[in-house]
């Protein structure tokens, strides 16, 4: 799977639905006005940017392992503290956060436990440690439509709603507890967005962004154009405006 593109195209891939999600994930986690908070995994910003404006750019920084991900985040929040980092490997000292968050990056960390164990190094005692990942199963519609179509036409497709680790509360709920954060609580984040037609749906999958995209780049031309007619038959041949939907699980403890 790849994230070596552009900020703006992953906003037209995952971006709109991580914009939806960011206010939300902020309240489920409780951060509030005054608070110090880290986004771990920021990719292009778009929780960052929601964080700023929840407490304010010198109290948030953000980390991410891609480059230009990176300097998207900084552009569209020029006066937090943005660097180039994995999750396994924060750059910043003991008990310097409030909370970490982390949106939609979990299950792509090379080392959950140590991923987690950092945002929990990071944060005072006490402080908010809180994730979410997709449910990858019927309640994240763009993804189910996708690899429902891959596999109608190739049985050995990959499925992310099989394959895909920390895609449940109770995945979330185990991996928080065992990496030693108490009070652990989790819930269910429900977004939607909207498209203009199928053409702003589709294109995002040929931009090569995540598993999804990862398949779609080596899959032949023929074969490409036969993904894009199952899947258009797949969400019942819209010739206009249509909405889908995606439900993230979200867990949340204390350092």
């Amino acid at each position: 799977m790849s994230f070596d593109v552009a900020g703006d195209k992953y906003d037209r891939f995952m971006g709109r639905y991580s914009r939806e999600l960011a206010p939300r994930f902020i309240e489920f986690a409780g951060v509030e006005s005054g608070m110090a908070v880290l986004d771990v995994g920021c990719g292009p910003g778009a929780l960052t940017e929601r964080l700023v404006q929840r407490v304010g750019a010198e109290d948030v920084a953000a980390a991410d392992p891609s480059e230009q991900f990176v300097a998207a985040a900084a552009e569209r929040a020029p006066s937090a503290d943005v660097r180039l980092a994995a999750a396994e490997q924060l750059p910043w000292e003991d008990d310097r956060f409030d909370a970490a968050l982390s949106q939609l990056v979990v299950n792509f960390m090379r080392d959950a436990d140590t991923g987690v164990s950092e945002m929990r190094r990071v944060v005072r005692p006490r402080g908010v440690v809180a994730a979410c990942t997709w449910s990858y199963g019927e309640d994240m519609e763009m993804l189910r439509s996708f690899w429902d179509a891959a596999r109608r036409l190739d049985s050995g497709a990959p499925d992310e709603a099989s394959t895909m680790p920390y895609r449940t509360v109770e995945e979330l709920d185990e991996l928080w507890r065992r990496t030693g954060l108490s009070e652990v609580t989790t819930d269910h984040l429900r977004v939607e967005t909207s498209y203009t037609g199928f053409d702003e749906l589709w294109d995002p999958f040929t931009f090569g962004v995540g598993p999804a995209g990862a398949y779609l780049a080596k899959l032949s031309r023929e074969q490409r154009e036969e993904m894009r007619t199952e899947l258009f038959k797949g969400l019942g041949e819209p010739s206009g405006p249509f909405t889908l939907s995606a439900t993230a699980c979200a867990v949340r403890g204390s350092a």
